[in-house]
């Protein structure tokens, strides 16, 4: 299954790692493997997590407050968000239509 991944989230990713590696040396690390064991969850079973917003469908990291928000598409899985739990609940949505 094909993976992309939205422009904005892929920065969201890399600054979410970059602010634990700044707390504690290897916890970005630990925040990206976090990540990617999510992101298998979801390549292997995509349908397994539930919708959130019309065909958008959300799924939670295991140890860190954040969640993956992502749309099953014919090619592929399509990650639109990776958003921590605080943010506001609807700053993402703008992405959807794109």
């Amino acid at each position: 299954m094909r993976l992309t991944y939205h422009p904005e989230a892929e920065a969201e990713i890399v600054q979410a790692a970059a602010y634990y590696e700044k707390q504690v040396q290897g916890l970005g690390a630990r925040f990206l493997s976090d990540l990617e064991t999510a992101i298998a969850r979801i390549v292997d079973a995509p349908q397994l997590w539930p919708l959130v917003e019309a065909d958008v469908r959300r799924c939670s990291l295991r140890r860190f407050p954040y969640a993956v928000y992502y749309r099953i598409l014919a090619t592929g899985v399509r990650v639109l968000v990776v958003k921590h739990h605080r943010r506001h609940p609807d700053y993402w949505k703008k992405r959807i239509s794109e």
